[in-house]
């Protein structure tokens, strides 16, 4: 897999199990705990434009922004949402 400096995980060939499992963190998670489907795109279109996004991960944190972006009460590391 080669490093995609902007790209999200549901973007990149190769990490299809990988996603797989932001879509398993989704359904886990009740649905008091999630962010709307617009603030949920909201806030990965913030990341895709962030200089600390790196292969679908956060240089800040190490997280996956697209599991992160899900939960209602996380928040950016660097404060941009």
């Amino acid at each position: 897999m080669t490093l995609c400096r902007r790209c999200l995980l549901y973007e990149m060939a190769g990490t299809e199990d990988i996603y797989a499992h932001v879509l398993r963190a989704k359904e886990l998670m009740p649905l008091s705990e999630q962010t709307t489907d617009s603030e949920y795109q909201e806030r990965l279109i913030v990341c895709k434009e962030c200089n600390n996004l790196l292969d679908a991960t956060c240089l800040k944190c190490g997280c996956y922004v697209e599991i992160r972006a899900i939960k209602k009460s996380a928040h950016c590391p660097v404060k941009k949402w």
